[in-house]
């Protein structure tokens, strides 16, 4: 009995298991509860749409002034589309594409004609296309130190002993002509002495013959000469002239403005020779700015060029100062190169050691063709502008850039002198006249022939919206074996019969 049982139960299992799968195959085919889950997944999956289900939406979908939907496209990409309405992976809806839109896109071409009222909501700017000079900014920092050219070394042409001190402190200002000390020289007082005889003899001979006037002429000349040597001024020695009073001490004066550099300690009573170092005084009227410019900007910065300085110490100014000085040599730890840039201080504000930032300005490009760089699509591989036309009409233009400078590029090639270029808007434009090169790719795509086995299993019309559901992939459509709408609905109904 048992065995019976047994031999019973492998018999029945194998129709079970037909009877569990006929079972699962009606529910999913023939969906008698209405929940679609086959078509839900060929509709996800592959695009699929039944017959009922493009009806249905088709007719739902259909405007009221009776226009006729060629197909839908992706709001964010017009390269993808579908034959009904769908919605994209960020749940919008596919925008419709009518047929008179279609026809008007084959006419124009990728121009993009839009109502003056429109252009005026999306703020659509444009802009002229011109020609200006573009200039090569370079941006960098230096620090104000002496202007070389203006410093100057007060010493003594004569030996001597320094008596009296004006002047103590570095930094101190002074004035050209200003004393700095006293100096006893007995060289000194006896070429005065020997001034003040040859002006005696020479009035002692006035009644003398020609030539002993001379020679006595040549006496005062002579020690008069030799006083300008030792850089006695010509009113101090007018002045011994006049009052006939030697001067024990002379007083050593600034032969320039500006501060003391330097000065030497101890100097009162020290006793001084010719070509010793007393002071250092500079010129501070002007400044030289030393900034370091790298190997690339070297070429395009020479003497005599401008350069704009600002100093954070006074916001809101800034001074022009000129290239004075390029050094020969680059550093060879930073690979930079040194730059002296002449300031004028005539307010004397400026000090040694500030900070300040320098901007050359180089002419790169004179007389070129330009766009604002909001007016550029760059995407990578290509730049586009979009043209504006009259009559509200805009077209895309691929150009080629060159020299990029204050919100401007250079325009090589694409565009010509007189032009208007959108400068804001440009990418739904562009999105639009992407649009109507879609619609004519896949309008000559529907125009050609079909093979035969596709016009024997599904219309015409069909066909085209299987091609235009998705042109960016049309190989693997075919690979992933898209279901035909007419092949789907005849499986159920052959096997009711």
């Amino acid at each position: 009995m048992t065995e019976t049982k047994s031999n019973l139960s492998r018999r029945l299992r194998p129709l079970l298991w037909m009877a569990a799968s006929f079972l699962l195959f009606y529910v999913l085919f023939f969906d008698p509860l209405g929940v679609h889950p086959v078509d839900r997944w060929l509709q996800s999956a592959l695009g699929y749409h039944t017959m009922e289900q493009m009806a249905a939406t088709e007719q739902a979908a259909a405007p009221a002034d009776g226009r006729e939907v060629l197909f839908y496209r992706n709001p964010m990409d017009p390269t993808i589309t579908s034959p009904v309405p769908a919605k994209d992976e960020m749940g919008m809806d596919y925008v419709p594409v009518y047929a008179d839109e279609a026809e008007r896109a084959v006419g124009e071409g990728t121009t993009v004609s839009i109502d003056p009222a429109v252009i005026q909501n999306m703020n659509v700017r444009t802009a002229p296309v011109e020609r200006r000079s573009l200039t090569h900014e370079i941006r960098t920092v230096g620090y104000l130190e002496y202007d070389q050219e203006r410093m100057v070394t007060v010493t003594t042409k004569y030996s001597g002993w320094v008596e009296k001190v004006y002047v103590n402190y570095i930094g101190e200002p002074v004035r050209k002509g200003d004393g700095l000390f006293e100096v006893y020289s007995p060289e000194l007082v006896q070429t005065e002495q020997e001034l003040l005889s040859a002006i005696e003899y020479v009035e002692s001979v006035r009644d003398a013959p020609e030539g002993a006037r001379r020679r006595a002429e040549a006496l005062v000349d002579s020690a008069r000469s030799r006083l300008n040597f030792w850089d006695i001024s010509p009113a101090q020695i007018a002045q011994l002239e006049e009052t006939g009073e030697l001067f024990r001490t002379l007083t050593v004066t600034a032969p320039a403005s500006g501060l003391v550099m330097k000065r030497m300690a101890g100097l009162e009573g020290m006793a001084v020779t010719p070509g010793m170092e007393a002071y250092h005084i500079a010129d501070i009227s002007s400044l030289w700015l030393s900034v370091e410019v790298f190997e690339d900007q070297v070429a395009w910065i020479r003497p005599g060029m401008e350069a704009a300085v600002a100093f954070a110490y006074f916001p809101g100014e800034s001074v022009r100062g000129t290239v004075r000085f390029i050094e020969p040599e680059f550093s060879e730890e930073t690979r930079t190169l040194a730059v002296k840039i002449a300031v004028p201080n005539d307010s004397g504000r400026l000090r040694k050691g500030m900070f300040a930032t320098v901007i050359f300005e180089p002419i790169a490009v004179a007389d070129a063709l330009v766009v604002p760089s909001e007016a550029v699509l760059q995407t990578g591989r290509r730049s586009v502008v979009i043209v504006a036309r009259e009559g509200g009409r805009f077209e895309p233009h691929e150009v080629v850039l060159g020299h990029a400078s204050e919100g401007y590029y250079q325009v090589l090639d694409g565009l010509s002198g007189g032009e208007r270029v959108v400068t804001s808007a440009q990418f739904l434009l562009d999105s639009e006249s992407r649009l109507r090169e879609a619609i004519q790719k896949m309008l000559t795509a529907a125009s050609e022939p079909m093979a035969p086995d596709m016009t024997e299993t599904s219309g015409a019309g069909e066909s085209m919206g299987h091609e235009m559901h998705d042109m960016t992939e049309p190989m693997e459509s075919e690979s992933t074996g898209t279901m035909d709408h007419s092949d789907h609905g005849d499986q159920p109904m052959s096997h009711q019969e």
